[in-house]
């Protein structure tokens, strides 16, 4: 399978880099594809604990390369903070590859941020406020300024000065406080020197991978329903984390890409505001969050837990094309007498079929729930499907059901090696 796509089917944080990880070491490229250093992904190998935010994951295998595409927004201080964090613990890299495209995140963005969402007050979206929103939005002005104008030192540093001199002037206007001009000048200056081992002409190098018959791996950040597009607006991110999105981010075509895994977990999520119609405002809400360590890899925020969504998911594996599904953090759920899934919404009393396509429409739906018993008992030992207790199989024989695809990977540990390759020893 030349192209496999990896992304999340809910509101973000389902464990795509626990997923990413155990699939990159089949494949030598892992690309990120779009986002910024908003999304974390965390890695658990061992006694060691790897928090990324702009590295793919696949820079744990020292067979990988890993790639930032030219859709990413990426901050240079977050970036090499963390390839020193890397490299002090053992990681090589030098294999990592930045796209002369990709875009480059500045102190003003993160002030027009900072701005922006205090205008907002009791509407905030509740932005991590790391300037990716400004960054996208220079992006589509034209006015940004890329990785790869870097190469030409003078250049580089004109452009940052003229930028930093003219969103000054706006900061000011708009009651924000001047950046210092020198300042970011010389810090960028200095940040594009050391960033020239890792430009590359991502796209090139990507489809030469191809032709030599590597397989590639795309890894996008946050998850579908914060798709700038088809994600609950407003309360999305700047890009496009849904698998149409990797080809944008990585200049990969489309008919390159042959499976599509999506991630859930067994139940559902979300950090900030927005509906959520599974949300558990209760005691079990907060069994969920305490137990599942439901807290942001970047920000800290709690975040928000309910029951699983299957008429998100069904909406999800049309949106993505999705060819399997990833079942994350089903141990999580090993204390609870009972577990429901949602099937079905309605809506004043009348059945809704789809996933509604405004966000004030699912605030107003109630979930359908179908209520499977649970296994109280420790899932965490499972290496094959067998394994697993009889009713956690059922979960996951309902989510197959309702969903229409197939799951092949389900997670029931926070370790490396804590997953079964569902249906294996069916």
């Amino acid at each position: 399978m030349p192209v496999t796509v990896v992304v999340g089917a809910q509101w973000g944080d389902e464990g795509k880099a626990k997923v990413i990880d155990l699939l990159a070491k089949e494949h030598p490229f892992v690309v990120r594809y779009q986002g910024g250093h908003n999304a974390g992904h965390t890695v658990v190998v061992g006694e060691e604990r790897y928090a990324l935010q702009l590295t793919p994951s696949g820079v744990l295998y020292d067979s990988v390369t890993p790639v930032i595409g030219n859709g990413v927004v990426v901050d240079l201080p977050t970036l090499f903070r963390e390839i020193d964090m890397l490299t002090e613990r053992g990681i090589d890299c030098s294999r990592v590859k930045l796209s002369t495209r990709a875009h480059l995140i500045f102190p003003w963005h993160q002030s027009h941020d900072a701005i922006a969402e205090a205008a907002r007050g009791e509407n905030k979206i509740g932005t991590t406020l790391k300037g990716i929103g400004p960054a996208y939005a220079d992006k589509a002005r034209r006015v940004g300024i890329r990785a790869g104008e870097t190469t030409d030192v003078v250049h580089f540093a004109e452009s940052v000065r003229a930028r930093c001199e003219e969103e000054n002037i706006a900061i000011v206007a708009a009651g924000g406080e001047a950046l210092d001009v020198d300042d970011v000048v010389a810090l960028f200056s200095r940040l594009g020197e050391r960033l020239q081992p890792y430009l590359a002409d991502t796209v090139n190098l990507l489809h030469d991978a191809l032709a030599e018959g590597d397989d590639i791996l795309l890894e996008g950040a946050q998850a579908t329903f914060l798709d700038l597009d088809h994600g609950t607006y407003p309360y999305v991110t700047s890009s496009n984390p849904t698998a149409g999105g990797a080809c944008a981010g990585t200049g990969l075509g489309p008919r390159d890409i042959t499976r599509v895994v999506g991630i859930t977990k067994s139940y559902t999520t979300r950090v900030g505001a927005g509906p959520f119609p599974t949300e558990l405002t209760d005691e079990l809400g907060d069994r969920i969050v305490d137990i599942g360590r439901e807290f942001g890899t970047v920000t800290g925020r709690r975040r928000r837990a309910g029951w699983l969504d299957c008429v998100m998911l069904r909406h999800a594996v049309k949106l993505n094309s999705l060819t399997e599904l990833a079942v994350t953090k089903l141990d999580v759920l090993d204390t609870f007498e009972q577990i429901r899934v949602c099937v079905g919404y309605r809506r004043h009393g009348v059945e809704v079929t789809n996933y509604p396509d405004l966000s004030t429409t699912l605030e107003e739906v109630e979930p359908v729930y179908v209520d499977l018993d649970g296994w109280c008992c420790d899932s965490t030992k499972a290496r094959t499907s067998s394994d697993l207790p009889e009713q956690a199989r059922a979960l996951i024989s309902l989510i197959e059901s309702e969903v229409g695809i197939p799951v092949r990977i389900v997670g029931v540990g926070a370790e490396r090696d804590d997953y079964v390759i569902w249906g294996d020893d069916a």
